[in-house]
């Protein structure tokens, strides 16, 4: 790695000030298991000057309800997540996305407010020593288009003839379904209006801004969350494609749905064809594989990733029904 200034920060205040001392040249870390491999293979086109480091601020993890709403710190570790019979009992689709993130010991590191800020997986992008300087860096093209897409957006680029790389988040479809908003040292945001697109940056955070609380109103008791996972592997791997949704059933039909994919478009991709598709119908086999049909018929894949429509397709169904 090259040298940087690595501060412990004290307080929000204290890390606002570091971050606006510094501008584009600072950093936050937290768990560091997304931010340590960045600086490590320099995939970036300027290495940071300073580090703030804010595990050292305190009361910022914690999980707890409060007035019909849970409040998650920033900091709070995915395990602890994954563990917690406070989400697993009323926030289901959260839960399961926090046990299926990565492995064991990266959730005991990684942090929540982490998990939804962490950089693209695109293999140009990371590629070590910044050897492609691709348009998420600033560069001139997506080499994705005409290069090795096997894992890249099915629904079209972040502008036309954009960057394809998808958002890699495990933790993000859930909030999204789950209606959950996102605080920060600023704003509140709804988590579905958190993430965007830019250099070197996949959420609206400013320089000067970071995380600070994730908040999520309490389901209907009568809804029903869930989240499901395609990867390579059970462990340790990305999503090559996520779900998570949550459904409220008025007797035997379905009243409201919320359902969003993930490492399928260059933000998590609200599939409203698909919610739109089973409202008012029964929660059943057919209906679920008719919703994930609907949401599919935007998809516009590249050249090699064509099966992950019909992966997408599946993952919607099998969501659905397991709110069922």
């Amino acid at each position: 790695m090259k040298k940087f200034m690595h501060f412990n920060a004290k307080s929000v205040q204290e890390a606002v000030l570091l971050l606006r001392r510094y501008g584009k040249k600072a950093r936050i870390i937290a768990g560091g298991t997304d931010l340590l491999g960045v600086l490590k293979d320099e995939i970036l086109p300027e290495y940071p000057e300073a580090i703030v480091n804010i595990k050292t601020i305190p009361d910022m993890e914690f999980i707890r309800e409060d007035e019909g709403v849970l409040r998650i710190g920033a900091l709070t570790k995915l395990e602890d997540i994954a563990e917690s019979q406070i989400i697993s009992k009323g926030y289901r689709a959260l839960a399961e996305a926090a046990w299926k993130t990565a492995s064991s010991h990266i959730r005991e590191m990684g942090t929540i407010g982490g998990n939804i800020c962490q950089d693209i997986r695109c293999w140009y992008y990371r590629y070590p020593f910044n050897r492609f300087p691709c348009l998420r860096k600033g560069g001139g093209r997506c080499y994705a288009i005409e290069g090795d897409n096997r894992f890249h957006s099915i629904f079209g680029g972040s502008v036309e003839g954009g960057c394809y790389a998808v958002h890699p988040s495990d933790i993000a479809p859930a909030l999204i379904a789950l209606d959950a908003k996102v605080k920060t040292t600023k704003r509140t945001v709804k988590a579905e209006n958190f993430f965007s697109v830019g250099v070197t940056k996949t959420t609206i955070l400013d320089d000067d801004e970071f995380v600070t609380e994730i908040q999520i109103p309490k389901p209907l008791s009568e809804s029903r969350s869930a989240f499901v996972k395609f990867a390579r592997r059970k462990a340790i791997d990305f999503p090559i494609v996520n779900c998570a949704a949550l459904v409220e059933p008025v007797g035997e039909m379905v009243d409201h749905a919320r359902i969003c994919l993930n490492a399928v478009y260059v933000k998590p991709y609200r599939a409203f064809e698909a919610e739109q598709y089973i409202i008012g119908k029964k929660l059943n086999e057919d209906n679920a594989e008719g919703a994930g049909h609907a949401v599919m018929s935007n998809a516009r894949p590249l050249k090699e990733n064509a099966y992950m429509v019909q992966v997408a397709r599946t993952l919607v169904k099998r969501t659905i029904l397991a709110c069922a």
